[in-house]
């Protein structure tokens, strides 16, 4: 049975095919009213979003670096730094998750090669600890070219074999995850032809190869990510 809309989650999208999915209805039921922000276009400095209860920020196929081009990034930079000194909850994934590494100090760089598809984390100690946690032995979706130096105060909280820094924890209040948890198999045949000419240029990369795989892992996927995400949002206390 879904709360009646309690507290405000506003969300920081970057293409429009990159959503929620699968967490849209966790928050829901969680009692969030949802409002996407499209980064690109809309106000960032909005107080509504300022002051939201939750902020999310989502993937997108640019670099934290990549300010001069795209400088919208720079204001998602100013805005994540800012709920950071008020110990506002902020949710990063994928760019959004980057942003976040940046805005507290770390350092967003090019990666020595694009991890795309699908393979398990290896969760730290404190991972183990963490929501994360329910996401142990279930392989999620990598999508990315891009790492990051962690900020000094971030926790580590998983690894893959090509890059160490795929999660990291602040407290209670962010959690950035480099991967994917939030996909679903059909959710993710918008991608395919969003990211076409990038899936194109992987040699030993298909979009059949990727299908297959989401098919195969989004039955395991979907209910840890769901108590993952439900763990989190459960530890937050909103700033007043």
């Amino acid at each position: 049975m879904k709360s009646q809309p309690t507290a405000s989650a506003v969300v920081i999208r970057h293409v429009a095919f990159e959503d929620l999915d699968l967490f849209a209805p966790v928050l829901q039921e969680a009692g969030y009213n949802i409002r996407y922000v499209d980064a690109p276009v809309n106000d960032l400095n909005d107080q509504s979003i300022v002051n939201a209860d939750l902020l999310i920020v989502l993937g997108g196929p640019i670099g934290v670096y990549e300010q001069e081009s795209y400088p919208f990034l720079t204001r998602e930079l100013q805005l994540i730094a800012k709920r950071h000194e008020q110990r506002r909850p902020v949710l990063g994934i994928c760019l959004g998750a980057q942003l976040i590494a940046q805005a507290l100090g770390g350092h967003v760089h090019p990666g020595h090669g694009k991890e795309i598809g699908w393979s398990k984390l290896s969760l730290t100690s404190a991972g183990l600890s963490s929501p994360l946690r329910h996401l142990q032995d279930i392989p999620v979706l990598h999508w990315h070219g891009d790492t990051f130096r962690r900020p000094v105060e971030a926790e580590l909280l998983a690894s893959t074999p090509m890059y160490e820094n795929q999660a990291f924890a602040v407290g209670h209040h962010i959690l950035a995850m480099q991967f994917h948890p939030e996909v679903t198999a059909t959710g993710l045949e918008r991608w395919y032809v969003g990211h076409a000419c990038e899936i194109s240029g992987v040699a030993g990369l298909s979009v059949q190869q990727l299908r297959n795989a989401a098919h195969t892992h989004e039955a395991a996927l979907c209910p840890a990510a769901s108590d993952c995400l439900r763990e989190w949002i459960s530890q937050l206390v909103p700033a007043r």
